[in-house]
């Protein structure tokens, strides 16, 4: 499933070759490591205000990274103890490499989309059929988002070689990292993308794309990426462990209340923490409902219902959605191996995988992270799962 460039045989090498403590941060420094898109906000924003500093931490200058696949290696070489992943991919570093990954919080809420290209004629997700559509990882949200509305639309989701010839009914998939997607696009490579912001803004703006849906408004306030320590570091130092929450929550709240002003901040015109320009992550994160073309294509359906922004921040990771991947993992179709998902029990994996208790006690110091559109304030650590086109 995760084995793109010889990830898995890395991993296993990384993991079978170090023994338990030496994967364990030796210092206090916190090391993040984050790939340029939005899903980062929260840990970008606390060291871009203080946050972390203002918890007694040192944090050195986040690394940018550009694909997945060195993150994961990166954070599993000990090099980063403190990084975003796409949901899944924790799943299957714990639970098919035994890597001792948690789950600290979540990053975001919704914050992803489906684009297509203007030299296609697709208006709904029917007319993905015989297209080219990339996703940014197989372990993905965006994965399991775009399987599901293929799947509602009578559409095949297939892994097939360039070229190859493809049934009117089938859609054929293929991994890019999210900086190469827009060129693709424009270069008619590929018919359409899923993935985070502000890629999907930057194909609007610089190379014709077309916003076909918004995977929030499928998937009620989604997660995407998560916040991830390693479950060493998090036992032998709760007390850094809970600092660092801290900052973090901190971060969430901040850029919830704050999305214009952070989107200036994290673009190359602010302090550069994301390589886009300031008018495409402020599109990223701030353009919604207020837009007439979006309302009017069906690019969002489900808002008034919803109640929900293009992209949200709140930190606690509900169990109902950690079931609910578990359990849609089984269904999506992915390059690999995926035999260690057999018998694997969605309420272990929400017990196992997830760390609440750093989490929820930063969410008890900073209450205002009720506030979130996302969140119930009557109720707010347990919701239902609400999933339609």
């Amino acid at each position: 499933m995760l084995a793109q460039g010889g990830l898995a045989a890395a991993l296993a090498t990384l993991m079978g070759g170090l023994p338990g403590p030496a994967r364990a941060q030796d210092d206090d420094i916190v090391r993040i490591g984050y790939l340029p898109i939005t899903d980062a906000t929260p840990l970008l924003v606390a060291h871009a205000k203080g946050f972390y500093a203002d918890e007694g931490l040192e944090a050195e200058q986040p690394t940018l990274i550009r694909g997945w696949s060195p993150l994961i290696e990166g954070f599993a070489a000990n090099k980063f103890n403190l990084v975003h992943f796409l949901k899944p991919i924790p799943v299957w570093m714990r639970y098919n490499n035994d890597f001792p990954v948690k789950i600290m919080a979540w990053a975001h809420t919704n914050g992803s989309a489906l684009v297509v290209g203007r030299h296609t004629e697709i208006t709904d997700f029917s007319g993905l059929g015989g297209k080219q559509v990339a996703v940014p990882f197989w372990y993905s949200m965006h994965n399991i988002v775009l399987q599901y509305a293929l799947r509602s639309a009578g559409i095949t989701p297939v892994i097939k070689a360039q070229g190859e010839p493809l049934a009117p009914n089938e859609c054929n998939l293929q991994v890019l990292p999210p900086p190469e997607m827009p060129p693709a696009l424009a270069a008619r490579k590929i018919d359409a993308y899923i993935v985070a912001e502000p890629f999907n803004a930057l194909g609007e703006l610089m190379a014709g794309a077309r916003m076909l849906r918004f995977t929030g408004d499928i998937w009620k306030n989604h997660p995407c990426c998560v916040v991830c320590m390693n479950e060493q570091v998090t036992q032998a130092k709760p007390e850094w462990t809970q600092a660092v929450m801290n900052a973090v929550v901190r971060g969430s709240i901040y850029a919830s209340q704050n999305k214009e002003e952070v989107a200036e901040l994290l673009s190359k015109d602010g302090m550069g923490y994301l390589p886009a320009p300031a008018p495409v992550v402020k599109r990223a994160m701030t353009v919604y409902d207020d837009n007439a073309e979006y309302m009017e294509t069906g690019a969002i359906k489900n808002v008034a219902e919803y109640q929900n922004g293009r992209i949200d921040f709140q930190p606690w990771p509900y169990p109902s959605a950690t079931r609910m991947i578990v359990e849609a993992m089984t269904e999506t179709v992915v390059s690999g191996e995926t035999t260690f998902l057999q018998g694997l029990d969605p309420q272990f994996v929400a017990d196992d995988l997830v760390d609440y208790a750093f989490v929820k006690a930063a969410l008890e110091k900073f209450p205002e992270w009720k506030n979130d559109p996302s969140v119930n304030p009557g109720d707010p650590y347990n919701r239902e799962e609400v999933l339609k086109l």
